[in-house]
Order: structure tokens, then C-alpha cells, then sequence
């Protein structure tokens, strides 16, 4: 519970956010150092696909689900009334 508190601190905020890019930088630039021995396609060999392709995964999964959210789930305020 502490580490919770001290990650959600304001004044912590700043070193979680200038940490957190450093470890993405860190992962994203090992990957051009790791040796693949073959791929199934071309770009299974190019350097950072995966962080790439899975960076723009996350975002079209988020804008589907927001656009589901929106157009069929959500009801009005008043839905239960």
C-alpha cells in the first residue's frame, strides 16, 4: 500500500513520469541489440516492431471499446428510472 501512496503523490509524479520513459527507451533500444534468427515475415526482423506494433494495438483497441461504449452499452442517466 505504500508504494500505491508514494506513486500517486504530486510532488513523486515528475520522477514516476521521467522513469517510466526511461524504461521505454531502455526496452525499445535493447531491442536493437537482440539477434533474431528468422522471422515469418520481414518486419518480424525489424528493430522495435513489436513496441511499435503493440503501442498502436493498444490505441485501436482503446478507440473500438470507447466507440462500443458510446454507441451500444452506455445508457442514460435516466435508463433505470
Amino acid at each position: 500500500m505504500k508504494i500505491i501512496d508514494w506513486l500517486a503523490d504530486a510532488k513523486n509524479r515528475g520522477f514516476v513520469k521521467k522513469a517510466s520513459y526511461a524504461a521505454l527507451v531502455l526496452v525499445f533500444g535493447a531491442d536493437f541489440f537482440v539477434h533474431r534468427h528468422h522471422g515469418a515475415f520481414f518486419w518480424d526482423n525489424l528493430p522495435g516492431y513489436g513496441a511499435v506494433y503493440g503501442f498502436i494495438s493498444c490505441i485501436v483497441i482503446i478507440i473500438v471499446s470507447k466507440a462500443i461504449g458510446h454507441a451500444w452499452l452506455m445508457k442514460k442517466e435516466d435508463y433505470y428510472d
